[in-house]
Order: structure tokens, then sequence, then C-alpha cells
């Protein structure tokens, strides 16, 4: 008796993929008997249509139904599930539920993904128990879960017995028993001598393959542990590896059709990054083929010994090809030698493109058992040679991928990156003395190579007016005045009739009048023609090849050709040119006088600059002369931080707007974006944000900013600035991080599996307001970003609102460092979106706005209106000029600062700002004896003279990091000092700005102004006497 399960489809399955979609595949098991149906890519409503066996045994057994979704690179995700007793079956008529739809349900009832979907199922039992009817596999009778790649022939249940029998005992070892023929029916006595012997040889079988499988006919077996990502390899691909060769086996991978995506990178990093001359195949060759002796040599040289390698081998039905090699590796100074184990797998080979995924296992290192080091071989087409030979490249990346969570996650995967590190340095030393290496030096880039390809094309002005003034309209109105100057001649003068007179010429009949009127509206084109020309003949000149200044980010533009090119009135024709718009430079091409199709040619450079751009603006407009307004035919953008600057070096760019959407107008272009400047363009981009930020920026680790790159789908030249812990504030506040780069501003939360990623450039955004603390917002101040109209569209789903224009609104607040935070956005938003005109005008607006003002002096550097109190006075017996050297950054201002508990005191120059406005940034750390906490002060000061009297003023914006409530207070410090005869008179004022509300406030200001009043009596004191021993 069996019981017989067709899988139809599901429907409404979760997406698991970032791609918003799963892979899945479902799991049936009922006692120790497991079945799985093959993986459908790519589907929410899966369609699988298979039908497996069971043997029946108990009828208090249950059938599990398990649906999963298939990953490649971890373990499969769960989907839904489902429990069928066996006996509700028998119960129902006919001994079958028939097609039914069933509900998935989660994994535990605490799941808050209650909604899994459904599945089709039918499921019904039947009394046949001759042998035929047994669903076949790669054991004969034996069942077994299947791969879920292999052929519908071999996991599904065919209606023709016959086929399944045949096919059946084709796979069958010469040594497995046939249990019954064709048609043929066991009695008791038969059944159980069968049975002895069936147990006899199942254990055999099962210790020669160890494949893990159920009885037929109640055979005992005992049930083996089954990985969830393993895979039966198909047979028949099997046998035929272990014969061909190396070449054949590749031929037969190329043939088979290999999709999926390919991680072209590791987050770990990069191991290797070479060219070489060499082509792809015969590098893939060189260290894969089992008759290369580069990787026998290479062992001796790194020391691993019983080097063993197993044969390739395919699976999934030719698709993959996998290899075994174990070895003993090299014994170092901290770790003893230990067996590797290391597998193969090709999962990419077209003949040109080859990746390799070699996963390696040391099982006897501690911990070893927890995870596994995972490298990806890449070898593709490297750049052209002037010699004309072919060259590879080959790029190796790394990560460890955790099998157990462990608290040496760290220090394992440092080992590991160790580890790596001095192999690869072996291995790429070793392979560029057997395989050359390409001189970078010698080889010109492709981007030269693409560049000087490129030839303009000239036209004379006679060619271009011969093409422009031969049309039916120039023609015909040539000829119609010659006809009528003709006629002028041969006819006598008329004699004057009517209203005419002498001088005044009228039209005698209605024929005269229209032949007028149409000689008067071709003349007027004509004309119009003719001065179309003309001023096209003036400005006929274009940017082409106009070098770049400076040295930084290098941004080239090859405008190649237009297709399609819309027009704006009848002639069919338009006079295009291309205006290139990059962070607020233009570059503008050439015109091309009627035509549709114009080929350009040309090259543009912009002026290099401090950081990437993100945004190229192009826009094809008409030409109608340099007084009227020029109309657009199209336009589009070019997004560095979403494309990937490989496909941009030759790419063709559709056009959006009302004329090019309907005539599918597009631009044939080149770009090319190169950094002509060190590699310390990161360090030196920091070092300027941190006068801006006027705190220290930490330089982030190559893992942090790859895996940064990954969470927002970034280009590899994008770096990670800053970090912080802040709400989104929509409906509910939904904490998370926010990501701040060069370009980008981002966001990320993974709440409970639900995950929240967006990120817009800093372009994108119009104005930032910063909104006082309310009760909403935890007493914390809110930052709302808003966005230009039509902008960041891909972000909508985190805006809390979104206005008539189209504006988008984000409301960040509760930052764990507010004042630290606004100070990097809002210094990253002057940076990118204004120029320098707009940040000039912004720094004045805020001086004039927000600045407090004396009677002694102008306008000084506040950032928010503070009530300031007198916290020391005195006429100190210095002169003037010796009390400044205490601000003069100096010598004498280092030492005093250093003992007066100021550590690592440092400052930056004075920079004039304004006239008689000089300005630098301050940081040092607390001392323990000043604060228990330590904690760290970064300041801006500004130093003016009083315009009545000699003296000067130094207003201080100070604020302090690293200790309870620091980051709840501005504090505001203004230094007074008049010049006296052979004295000075000295007065010092102080007050707090309040960040965030707390009821500590008056306790936290008094404690303030009682250790500031200490520090500045014991700071002049040491002036003074600075001041005696100098004397």
């Amino acid at each position: 008796m069996k019981l017989l399960v067709r899988v139809v489809e599901a429907r409404n399955l979760r997406a698991m993929d970032f791609n918003g979609s799963s892979d899945p595949y479902v799991r049936l098991q009922l006692g120790r008997c497991k079945f799985k149906t093959r993986v459908v890519k790519k589907n929410l409503n899966p369609l699988w249509s298979e039908e497996f066996s069971f043997r029946l045994q108990d009828l208090e057994e249950e059938l599990s139904v398990c649906v999963l979704d298939e990953d490649k690179y971890s373990n499969d995700d769960f989907l839904g599930q489902l429990q069928v007793p066996v006996c509700k079956v028998f119960e129902a008529e006919e001994k079958s539920l028939g097609v039914s739809w069933y509900a998935l349900e989660p994994k535990s009832k605490r799941s808050k993904n209650k909604d899994c979907g459904e599945i089709l199922l039918k499921i019904w039992v039947s009394q046949n128990n001759s042998f035929q009817n047994e669903t076949p596999s790669c054991s004969g009778s034996l069942h077994m879960e299947q791969s879920s790649d292999v052929s519908n022939d071999s996991s599904s249940t065919s209606t023709d017995s016959t086929s399944r029998s045949s096919a059946c005992s084709s796979l069958r070892s010469p040594s497995e028993p046939h249990f019954s023929t064709e048609g043929e029916e066991l009695n008791p006595a038969q059944d159980e001598r069968t049975n002895r012997f069936s147990r006899f040889f199942a254990q055999i079988f099962l210790k020669k393959c160890e494949t893990p499988c159920n009885s037929s006919r109640g055979l005992a077996v005992p049930d083996l542990p089954i990985d969830p990502k393993s895979e039966i390899h198909d047979c028949m691909f099997e046998d035929s590896s272990s014969d061909s060769t190396f070449d054949e086996q590749m031929r037969i991978l190329k043939s088979k059709e290999q999709g999926g995506e390919i991680p072209s990178t590791l987050p770990g990093g990069t191991l290797l990054n070479q060219s070489y001359v060499v082509t792809p195949p015969e590098l893939n060759n060189l260290l894969f083929s089992p008759d290369s002796k580069f990787i026998k040599s290479l062992s001796e040289v790194q020391g691993t010994t019983e080097f063993q390698q197993g044969p390739w081998r395919f699976e999934n039905g030719g698709e993959k090809m996998k290899r075994v090699t174990t070895y003993m590796t090299g014994a170092t100074k901290l770790l003893k030698s230990v067996k590797a184990t290391e597998e193969q797998t090709y999962l990419k080979a077209d003949g040109s493109i080859f990746t390799i995924l070699v996963s390696v296992s040391t099982p006897d290192v501690i911990y070893g058992s927890t995870f596994k080091t995972e490298m990806i071989y890449s070898i593709t087409p490297g750049p052209e040679l002037p010699s004309g030979e072919q060259s590879s490249r080959l790029v190796i990346s790394w990560r460890v991928n955790f099998l157990q969570s462990t608290i040496m996650k760290g220090l394992i995967e440092r080992g590991a990156q160790q580890g790596l590190k001095n192999n690869f340095e072996q291995f790429a030393a070793f392979l560029s003395q057997n395989v050359k290496q390409v001189d970078h030096k010698d080889l010109g880039s492709d981007k030269d190579q693409i560049l000087a390809s490129l030839q303009l094309e000239l036209q004379s002005s006679w060619k271009l007016a011969a093409q422009y003034f031969l049309n039916f309209t120039v023609v015909f109105t040539a000829f119609l005045g010659l006809y009528i100057v003709a006629h002028i001649f041969l006819v006598m003068p008329s004699t004057i009739q009517g209203l005419e007179f002498d001088g005044i010429d009228l039209p005698d009949s209605i024929g005269e009048v229209i032949v007028s009127g149409i000689l008067v509206l071709l003349c007027k084109r004509v004309l119009e023609m003719v001065v179309h020309f003309m001023l096209f003949h003036v400005q006929k000149g274009s940017d082409h090849q106009v070098k770049a200044q400076g040295n930084g980010w290098l941004l080239t533009v090859a405008l190649i050709e237009g297709s399609s090119i819309a027009t704006v009135d009848s002639t069919a024709f338009s006079d295009p040119y291309v205006v290139f718009t990059c962070n607020g430079k233009t570059r503008t091409s050439s015109i091309k006088f009627q035509k549709p199709d114009p080929r350009w040619n040309e090259i543009f450079e912009f002026d290099a600059m401090n950081e990437p751009p993100s945004m190229l603006d192009v826009e094809v407009f008409d030409f109608d002369g340099p007084f009227d307004e020029a109309t657009s035919l199209g336009h589009t953008e070019i997004n560095f931080v979403k494309s990937n600057l490989s496909n941009l070096a030759d790419i063709w760019v559709p056009l959006q707007g009302k004329l090019a959407q309907p005539c599918q107008s597009k631009l044939h272009l080149r770009i090319f974006l190169t950094n002509t400047i060190s590699n310390n363009i990161v360090e030196n981009y920091l070092a300027k944000m941190e006068k801006e930020v006027g705190k220290k920026i930490n330089l982030r680790s190559p893992q942090t900013n790859s895996a940064f790159q990954k969470l927002f789908g970034l280009p590899h030249e994008e770096f990670l600035i800053n970090d912080f812990t802040c709400h989104l504030k929509r409906k509910m506040p939904l904490q998370g991080r926010l990501f701040l780069s060069a370009r980008i501003i981002g966001f990320h939360t993974n709440l409970f599996g639900h995950k929240t990623t967006f990120f817009f450039l800093w372009e994108d955004i119009e104005d930032i307001q910063v909104l006082p603390p309310t009760l909403s917002s935890i007493g914390s101040p809110i930052i709302i970003i808003i966005l230009r109209p039509g902008r960041g569209t891909d972000a909508k789903h985190g805006a809390k609102t979104q206005d008539e224009e189209g504006r988008l609104k984000f409301h960040f607040q509760s930052f764990v460092s507010y004042s630290v935070a606004r100070r990097t956005i809002l210094a990253l938003w002057k940076a990118r979106s204004m120029t320098p005109e707009q940040k000039l005008q912004i720094v004045e607006e805020e001086s004039d706005e927000k600045c407090p003002r004396t009677e002694e002096s102008g306008s000084f550097f506040s950032l928010e209106e503070a009530s300031l109190s007198e916290v020391y006075s005195s006429v100190l017996p210095v002169p003037l000029s010796f009390f400044t050297e205490l601000f003069s950054g100096g010598d004498i201002e280092c030492k005093v600062m250093e003992k007066v508990g100021c550590l690592d005191y440092s400052h930056t120059p004075w920079e004039l700002m304004k006239p008689d406005l000089y300005q630098r940034q301050i940081c040092y750390k607390f001392d323990k004896q000043i604060s228990c906490y330590g904690g760290e002060v970064t300041s801006t000061q500004q130093r003016s003279t009083f315009s009545d009297r000699k003296g000067w003023v130094v207003e201080e914006v100070m604020t302090i990091h690293g200790v309870p409530y620091g980051d709840y207070f501005t504090l505001h410090i203004r230094y007074q000092v008049e010049d006296l005869p052979k004295a000075c008179n000295v007065q010092v004022f102080f007050g707090t700005v309040g960040l965030k509300s707390t009821r500590h406030r008056k306790r936290i200001t008094r404690n303030m102004i009682s250790s500031m009043s200490d520090r500045l009596k014991a700071k002049y004191s040491l002036i003074e006497k600075e001041f005696i021993a100098g004397k």
C-alpha cells in the first residue's frame, strides 16, 4: 500500500531574496522516506506538477510538506510548512483528499509572518503493491531524496510504467538484486525471503555508496543525516566525467545553460587583481587542469604536504563541475600543520569567463567546525595589448562563511585574513614566474585607445550650404523669381487703371494676387533659412578637446552619435547640440546642421574635482539662433552611484521628454571617470571634512567599506565617512542607522526581519531644517531633509510626507550624538550640492542672523542664541602683546593648555573669514583630574578687534564628547581683552545652549561654571608666571 502525493503548484509565497523573489522547492517526508521537487527560479507562484510515492508502514505517521527557498551561498530559507496525518487520508472518501489548496504555516506560532502562502496538493492512497509503479531513482528500487536540479524524468513519476521500469533498470548497479519482475506477485514466504536478502544487499549498498535512502516493502534501513544543501549527482555525467579529458569537460560545461547571478567579489576583500599575457582558457587550464603542474609546484613552495587531487565530476545535470582536494597545510609560528579539504566548483565557464568557487574547511583547528573559508576565482578577458596578444584578468576575493554562531567571529576573520594574505602573496609571486604580467606602464589605457580611435568629422561651409539650400523651397523660389523677372522684361508696361497711380502697380486679377502672396511667403522662408545658416556658421564652435585643469577626479565624455533625434518644425530636420553639466560646470558640443542622426565624435573633459561626481546631466537642444530660447529635444541623467563605470565605457542612453520619447531618441556615449591624484584620496577628503565638522573622522576598514557598498549596491570607489544611530520618523519612529558618504546619505534598519533600506544623493537635497525638541521626538531635535521636486523617488518609502510639488521630506530624530551628526550632515551637503557663491551667501546669512552682537564689535560666530553671564574678570599684570600668545598657537599656548589638563592639544591656523575676522578649530582631551570620564572637546574660535578701543574679542563654541550629557549642550564662551598700560583687562562670559531637555540642566550648568572658573584662574596664573620668567 502506497501513499501518492502530487505537488501541483504554490501561490503567494514570501520573497526572501534581494531581487524581491524566491527560488522555491518542496521537500516531502513520510517516516524516513524523503523527496525533493525541482527548483523553480525567481517565482513566487511556482508550478511543479511532480508526483511522489511513499510506502505506508504506520497509519499514525504524518506527511511533512516543507517549502524552502534555495540559496547557493548560504543555508536555504524557510517559506512554510504543513503536516497531513495519514489517517485523515484513509478516513476520506475513496481514500483520497482530492486536489486541494493547503495553507502553509510558519515555523513557530510566535512568528509575525503568519501569511506564508498556499500549496496545491493531491494526496491519495493506492493499494497496488507492484514494484513497477515505484518512483525511479538512481539506485533502482531504493527511494532517495532527489536533487533540486535533476531533470523531471528522474524526480517525478511518469505515467508510462514501461519507460519507468526501463529507466530504473538502466541505472541499476549490476550487483543490485532485482526484487520483482514486471507483473510478478510475491507470496508471503517469498516476501520474507526477499526481505532477508534485501537487508543484506542494502547494507552492502549503503556501505559502498553511503547514500541516504529508505527501504521498500518494510525494509528497515537506518536513516542517515541529510545535508539540506546536498545534491545527488547525475549518474550518467559522473560516469562520463571520470573518463573525459579536462578540455572535453570544459566544452560540455560551456554547452550547458549557466544562468543565475555570479557574485563578482566576496565581501571579505580582494586578494589578487592582476592581468596576465595569456588567454582566459589557458590561465584556467594552468590553475585548475588535473594535468597542470602549477598547483603541485606551488604546494611545494608553500610547504603543503600529502597533496591529493580528486577528479572533476559533473553535478546538476552537467551544469556544474566539482572536485575535492585534500592536503596538509604548512606549519607556521602560531599554527601547526593541519588537514584541509578544498572543494572547487565551477559556477560559470563559457569559454571566455571562468568563475570558480573554492570552499576550504579545516575542522582540526580551534573552532574549525564553525566556519569555512570561501574564495572566488574570476578569470575574465583582460585589456587589449599593443602587440595584439590576448590577456586575462584574474581577480580572487574571499570571505568567511560561518556555519554556527561563535563569539570568536572577529578573531577568526582576522586570522583568516592574515593567513590568506601571506599565502596569496606567494601565489602571486609564483604565478608571475610562470606567466608574464601585463605591464601597465607600456600599455595605453582602454580610455586612451578608445578616444584615439575617434575621428572628428569636418565639413566645409560650402558643402553644408549646398546640402541645406538644395531643397524644393529654395529651388522653386529661385525658379519663380527668375520666371517673374523674365516676364517683366518681356511684357509692355500696362496702362494706369482702377485705383492705380504713378509708382503703384496693383494686381489686375485674383490670380496675380495669389501669385504675389506665394512669392512673398517663399521669399520670407528663404530669408529665414539664410539668416539661420549665417547664425549657425557664427556659433559652430564647441568645447571639443578643451583640456581639463588640475588633479583629482577627471571626467571625460566622448559624444559619438545620436539616433532619431526629434524635430520641432515641419522640415523633419533639427539642428541638435548637446550640453553636459556636472558639478555646476558645462561643456557644449558643436551644432549638427539638419541631421536627425548626427555624428559628433567629440571629446569633452571636465576640470578635475576633489570628490567623485554623482550625476552627469545631458540635454539635447535645437539651435534657433543666439537670441531665441533653445528648444529641448530630450534630456537624461547619468548616475555614477548606481552605474558601473565599466558599463559606461560604451553605452546608448535613451532620452526623456515629450519630444524624445515618441521618437525613441538615443545618444551614444563613452564615459570615463579616473582618479589622477595619489592613493591617499580618502585620507585627504576626511582631513578636509574634519575642518568643516570640527571633529576627527576615523578611516573605516576595507571590510566595513565593502559591507557598506554591498548594503546599498554602491560602486567600489564609494567610502563610508560616518554613521549614526537614530530614528526615522514616519507614522511611527523606526530605529536604524544613518550612513553618510561623500555622495550619498542612506538609512538602513532590520527590525525583526523587516528591512528598510534607501539612499539619495546630496545633490537631491533642496533644504535641511532643524526643528526644536518636542515630546514626540523624545526631547531630541528633528532634522528634516527636503528633496528637490521629483528627486529621490527610489527612497519614497522612507519619506514622512510629500508636498504638492513632489518634494519628499525625511524626518530623522533621537540621534545618539546629535551635534556631531548635524554638523557632519550640513558640512557634506554644503560640500556637494552648493556652488562656492551659494556657500558664501549661506555663511553670511548665518552670521548675520545667528551671531550675537556687542557694542564693541560686529557679528561673531555662534550656532545658537545663548544667554551669557560673567564668570571671570581681572586685571592681569601682563601686556596685551604677551597675553595674545595664549591664542596664537605657539609654544606658550600649548604649554599652558597641557598644564591645565588639556591633553593632545591641537589646533588649526587662523584663517581670514572676513575683513578683521579670523577663525580656527581646536581639539583636545580632558585629563582624568578634570573629568573622571575623560572626554574630548572640539571647538571653533573667531577673533576680531574692538572698533573703538585697543583690544580684541574671541568667541568660542565648544562641544564635549564622551561624557554623560555631553551631547545635551553646546558651550559658548566670550573672551574680551582690553589693553591697559603695562597690563590688560580680561573678562570671560559663559553660557550654554540646550540641545536636549533634561531635568539636570541647572546642576550641570552650575558644575560647568565652577569648573570653568577654576580652569581660567589656573590658566591666567600660568601666563603670569611665564611672563615673569621671560623677563
